[in-house]
């Protein structure tokens, strides 16, 4: 973003999981700065696979956490009803350190009816630095199978 004027025609990406216009993003980690892209595109288009696919959210949502929050962070995250675990990492011993310095928190909330409060609720925390609840950001989302791809524009 830093070689544009911060504004992009289109993002094309990926979810975790969709439910209409609504994803869990971060799986890999790399939310906050997906976020960052996501939201200065005019457009975004998600393309997934009938596995992402759901009624209501209900997958962990990751919450990228500076390393001094991680404490409290997971309070609260209980506090609202989610049960965090501190993602660790596959290759090496420890935890997952995001490119930007930080810790992931994976948060299972169960199904979420009101991804857009929930999200309000998280970005509000101190010592989030960000969450995968992409809210009302999916512009169209194409669904791929391997023999067809069918278009929702929410």
């Amino acid at each position: 973003l830093d070689e544009t004027d911060g504004r992009l025609d289109v993002a094309i990406d990926g979810a975790d999981q969709f439910a209409g216009p609504h994803l869990v993003k971060g799986g890999g980690g790399a939310h906050a700065r997906e976020k960052l892209v996501d939201t200065a595109a005019d457009r975004l288009v998600v393309v997934v696979d009938p596995t992402k696919e759901a009624d209501v959210l209900d997958r962990p949502v990751p919450v990228e956490v500076l390393p001094d929050a991680r404490a409290p962070v997971r309070t609260a995250v209980r506090e609202l009803g989610g049960q965090p675990e501190l993602r660790r990492a596959e290759a090496k011993s420890g935890p997952v350190v995001t490119d930007n310095g930080n810790l992931v928190l994976d948060c299972d909330f169960g199904a979420m009816p009101d991804p857009g409060g929930l999200a309000r609720d998280l970005a509000a925390l101190p010592g989030v630095v960000e969450h995968g609840l992409f809210v009302d950001a999916a512009d169209a989302v194409h669904l791929g199978t391997e023999t067809d791809v069918s278009v929702f524009e929410p």
